[in-house]
């Protein structure tokens, strides 16, 4: 969804450096995925297309942090929808 971001934060020795992944259009989605001591952050489409991957090593990785998308937005439109099509009904 848009607006779903993933910050990465890593350890470069003597600091750390902070990284972010987001879903920059509407369908796209942000995966995150831990496989053989990489850590795998994909941004991809509704089809599942990989539109861009960012890569770390597992043991580098201080925090990662998941913001989803704020859903207030939709959330109201479906409760005023909702609102009324019951006040059209007798």
């Amino acid at each position: 969804m848009k607006g779903d971001k993933v910050e990465i934060v890593i350890d470069t020795g003597g600091a750390t450096k902070t990284y972010e992944v987001a879903a920059t259009r509407a369908g796209r989605r942000v995966e995150v995925v831990n496989r053989r001591g990489l850590v795998e952050v994909t941004e991809l489409t509704r089809s599942g297309s990989a539109v861009r991957t960012a890569r770390f090593m597992a043991s580098r990785v201080v925090a990662l942090v998941e913001h989803p998308a704020d859903d207030r937005h939709s959330r109201s439109v479906s409760s005023t929808a909702g609102t009324a099509t019951s006040a059209r009904t007798p």
